[in-house]
């Protein structure tokens, strides 16, 4: 298996398997979009950050949490979030001086604006129109994969453990874990692999920055460095239910976001600084992440670190004690940690056009493995 970047490569090799991939996580601080060649392993080539408009991203965020009017602001962002992942790949063609017509197909997660896996009618929702993407860049789009894993009675996430299982096999045992807005971890164990999200990564600190600051996110953990833990606090939200629950399981910012921190922080006694909520925010991510590989049996395993996480220094610094030091990011593996998700679906294309399936049951609780995603063509 080769994973490496090789953007000064030349385009016209017969042989290659051009696909893109793009991904919108629940941080949603913007479109990450990739050029990847599949022809001998896995080749990063080129890569770009789309932002988002802020008005858009203040759309996403009202539609993550139920309000007013759903229906008709949905309608509009799913047409503006495709777009925007349009641009993303034009952008992104132009940069690698590639033309449209070499890419075998695109890889939309979509972003996601409302997950469901416990109701009593379980649901995931995705937005991001693949119909405009495919319009707009002329090439084969391949989106929605996260509903036939659902209606398999999965919980549709986390899918990446399944790529992480792709590439990284010979690193087995090992623990992938990946920090965006919602933190999950890959346990990977000879041909065997589980999978979960463990609960916040970065969602609840840049949610109480954003609130506090007006800044997207708090970087390298500097204004949580002002405060001080408090223990009290951190022990009522470690003991929410979420953190109890045996895998497979998943969540998202619908779960956990202000209000969440709010039920906790109401019936405080004494008003808490900001920066000492910010610093137990961060102790949580890290101590409930932690406990979830500890609870698996995994913590004397090497712990490999990807997503925007990983340039949180206060974060890494304490994931690093708690893991006594055992902890690395995918950098040190030749894989970019920024880039990995969306490489992943760039796979989840090409398997759904070769018809090969991309859940692991073993992660997601589905009945069967299965072929994810809708061909939308140009």
């Amino acid at each position: 298996m080769k994973l490496g970047s090789n953007i000064n490569m030349r385009y016209d090799n017969p042989m290659s398997e051009f696909y893109i991939g793009l991904m919108s996580g629940t941080s949603m601080d913007g479109i990450d979009a990739v050029l990847v060649d599949f022809s001998n392993g896995v080749t990063l080539l080129d890569h770009h950050l789309e932002k988002m408009p802020e008005s858009l991203i203040t759309t996403l965020r009202r539609l993550s949490v139920p309000g007013d009017n759903e229906i008709e602001t949905m309608g509009v962002a799913d047409v503006l979030v495709g777009k925007a992942f349009a641009t993303a790949v034009n952008t992104l063609l132009a940069k690698a001086n590639i033309e449209s017509q070499k890419i075998i197909a695109i890889g939309s997660h979509g972003q996601t604006i409302r997950h469901r896996p416990r109701n009593r009618v379980p649901f995931t929702l995705q937005i991001g129109d693949p119909n405009v993407i495919a319009v707009e860049t002329g090439i084969t789009t391949v989106a929605d994969f996260r509903r036939k894993d659902m209606a398999l009675g999965g919980d549709g996430a986390p899918l990446v453990p399944a790529f992480h299982q792709y590439i990284m096999a010979k690193q087995s045992p090992c623990v992938i874990l990946n920090i965006g807005g919602i933190a999950n971890v890959t346990l990977l164990n000879n041909n065997t692999a589980l999978g979960f999200d463990t609960g916040p990564g970065n969602c609840l600190m840049d949610a109480w920055i954003r609130l506090h600051h007006d800044k997207s996110h708090d970087k390298n953990g500097d204004w949580a460095k002002t405060g001080t833990v408090l223990p009290e606090l951190l022990q009522r939200l470690l003991h929410d239910p979420y953190f109890a629950l045996k895998p497979p399981k998943s969540t998202g910012t619908e779960y956990f976001n202000l209000n969440w921190i709010e039920n906790f922080t109401q019936n405080l006694k004494i008003p808490p600084n900001p920066a000492d909520i910010q610093a137990t925010l961060l102790e949580l991510t890290a101590q409930s992440i932690t406990l979830a590989i500890k609870q698996c049996a995994y913590d004397d395993k090497p712990l490999y670190v990807c997503g925007g996480g990983v340039h949180n220094q206060g974060l890494m610094q304490r994931l690093s004690e708690l893991h006594n030091g055992k902890i690395k990011s995918t950098q040190m593996l030749g894989i970019d940690p920024d880039w990995l998700e969306a490489i992943a679906f760039a796979w989840f294309a090409k398997n759904t056009l070769a018809k090969q399936s991309s859940n692991l049951p073993s992660v997601t609780g589905a009945t069967r493995s299965a072929v994810l995603g809708g061909i939308y063509y140009s």
